[in-house]
């Protein structure tokens, strides 16, 4: 029986092609909302979720952090996706035909300067798979659509202009999550612990819990913070360090961490896709 991996968004999505880089044997999966894609999992009727978590140009996904810790499921690998925006017309349509382009909100303005100088007009879209099918469906040369070549493929359009993007380093970061908790494997680059905890009401009760890190050399790549539950005085931190719980120094500074800290939760243990510098 074929696997599957849940994604959020309709066929062509960026969230897509990250499973087709990340798990080219297994069926992908398109849910309607990130809370779909968890519940997919949870269920049995898909294998691995594939969740955006951050973006270079554009930060965090909103509301991702918020679902992890209670979504039942492990990380078990993380993912990167170069985001390649290209312009895609109908079966005939050449670039000189097109007059608007249709894509999400936040795809338009990465295209400004190719937009701008062929007197193209953006028109937002929820989506820009959804873009991509909506063109091809209503089949006119005038309209195309910005997003990605698997779009294209999918929804029989042409490539009139590849990687028109202004930012040449625009990369979205996906994390792998499962049913299932691996802490067996190591990786080529290391290992990455995602853990999320809440400060104790204490003064520099965050100094002191950061502390044990830097005293056993440990590369802390990411630390986050946000509101639970709307409370202005609830604060969880989402962090990531370079290493694994079974590696001593790792050992010593989640122990330190436990003194200053509630809540502490990991979230995954997962080999490093690059070298953390």
């Amino acid at each position: 029986m074929t696997k599957r991996i849940a994604f959020q968004g309709e066929p062509g999505a960026y969230s897509h092609e990250a499973c087709r880089n990340a798990r080219p044997d297994m069926e992908a999966l398109p849910c309607r909302t990130f809370e779909d894609v968890i519940e997919s999992v949870r269920s049995g009727e898909a294998d691995l979720a594939m969740l955006p978590v951050e973006n270079s140009t554009y930060g965090r996904v909103a509301d991702i952090h918020r679902l992890l810790p209670h979504s039942g499921l492990h990380i078990v690998d993380e993912a990167f996706v170069r985001v390649h925006i290209n312009l895609l017309g109908v079966p005939g349509a050449k670039l000189e035909d097109i007059t608007e382009a249709h894509s999400h909100l936040v795809l338009l303005p990465q295209c400004a300067n190719f937009l701008k100088a062929h007197g193209i007009r953006g028109r937002v879209s929820p989506d820009n798979a959804r873009a991509a099918r909506e063109v091809s469906e209503a089949g006119e040369k005038h309209s195309a659509a910005l997003a990605s070549e698997l779009a294209g493929e999918i929804y029989g359009l042409e490539l009139l202009a590849r990687h028109i993007e202004d930012s040449d380093d625009n990369t979205t970061r996906f994390l792998v999550m499962s049913r299932e908790d691996d802490r067996s494997r190591r990786g080529e680059h290391g290992m990455i612990t995602s853990f999320v905890f809440q400060v104790r009401n204490i003064p520099a009760a965050l100094y002191k819990a950061m502390g044990g890190f830097a005293t056993n050399g440990i590369n802390m790549t990411k630390l986050e913070s946000y509101m639970v539950d709307g409370s202005f005085t609830a604060t969880q931190f989402y962090a990531d360090i370079v290493g694994h719980p079974e590696d001593r120094n790792v050992q010593l500074a989640m122990d330190e961490l436990q003194h200053f800290t509630t809540n502490v939760e990991v979230l995954g243990v997962y080999p490093a896709a690059r070298p953390r510098g």
